[in-house]
């Protein structure tokens, strides 16, 4: 056997073990970590919700990397006390099943197939809330189905475009042919180890709660297929917002912006502030000394500033 067919044996062997390593990894997490809600099939997509609580309807979109015990870990046992809240996994996140297709489900196809789930589940014209990447489909949805929805809520939410690079793990994983083997071989093994770290960069300058990852499901988004949907998605939302952002002078839905003012991910001045100008009718609750997790952080305070919202539009 020669050096270079030695070397090529050992790096299949390699590739094979990570492989089995991470199949088994999607196994136990799916295990550890199975739906807590129930199930409708929308357009032919499988989605898994968990609905709560009565009086007027709301939405809760999770951002990326992320599911709906975002919110079951946080918000939803409150907003459930004077509400009828809807929290659903986007498709190919959590329990969802994701589209048959191979094109990008970008945030006005989310919007309008979570609202047509939640007329199915009898809620009509919700408030539509969405955290971190999901403030898109918050925008989209007043953009393009604003007689579909009674307002929407940022929660530190993303709602313009923005400049500079995204994660490294982002530019790998969109390369062809290396962009899944590294989702099958190294993201498991090697998120699993840097996932605590990472959690807390969200929760900064706060201390992530204790039992958060186990209470939020965090790791199911180490699985290979929730990895690469999560990639295409943030490699394409800049663009997009590019195109929905100068639409935002048709918005004439109120809009709530609750957003850290430490906020490093998704920071206020971009998303929060830049808004202002052109939706004059925002109302916002900036949360002093705050990152991007105030519905974990800060909750009750971010109840209260949806409740009275809410109550406002009475």
């Amino acid at each position: 056997m020669s050096v270079f067919s030695g070397f090529f044996t050992l790096l299949a062997a390699i590739i094979i073990g990570l492989m089995l390593w991470t199949g088994i990894g999607q196994w136990w997490l799916e295990r550890e970590h199975p739906p807590i809600g129930q199930f409708i099939t929308v357009d032919g997509i499988r989605l898994h919700y968990v609905i709560a609580g009565e009086g007027p309807g709301i939405i809760l979109v999770h951002g990326a990397s992320s599911n709906l015990q975002e919110f079951t870990s946080s918000i939803l046992p409150e907003l459930a006390k004077t509400h009828r809240v809807i929290a659903l996994d986007r498709p190919g996140y959590g329990h969802s099943q994701a589209p048959a297709d191979d094109a990008w489900f970008d945030p006005a196809a989310v919007a309008d197939l979570l609202l047509k789930a939640s007329a199915e589940l009898g809620v009509k014209k919700p408030l539509v809330l969405g955290h971190s990447w999901a403030g898109s489909v918050v925008m989209a949805a007043m953009v393009k189905f604003p007689e579909r929805i009674s307002g929407g809520i940022l929660l530190s939410g993303v709602a313009g475009h923005w400049a500079g690079p995204l994660n490294w793990t982002y530019e790998i994983g969109d390369k062809p042919l290396i962009g899944p083997l590294f989702a099958w071989t190294l993201v498991y093994p090697l998120g699993s180890l840097v996932l605590a770290n990472n959690v807390q960069e969200v929760f900064t300058p706060d201390t992530m709660p204790e039992g958060h990852l186990d209470r939020a499901a965090v790791a199911l988004a180490l699985r290979p297929a929730t990895f690469q949907r999560n990639v295409r998605d943030m490699n394409q939302l800049n663009e997009y917002m590019q195109v929905l952002s100068p639409l935002y002078d048709q918005v004439k839905q109120p809009l709530l912006i609750i957003h850290g003012e430490d906020d490093i991910l998704v920071p206020y001045w971009n998303h929060g502030r830049r808004v202002l100008p052109v939706i004059k009718q925002a109302k916002v609750g900036l949360l002093a000394h705050t990152g991007h997790a105030p519905h974990h952080t800060q909750t009750a305070r971010v109840v209260k500033e949806i409740n009275d919202f809410a109550t406002g539009l009475k």
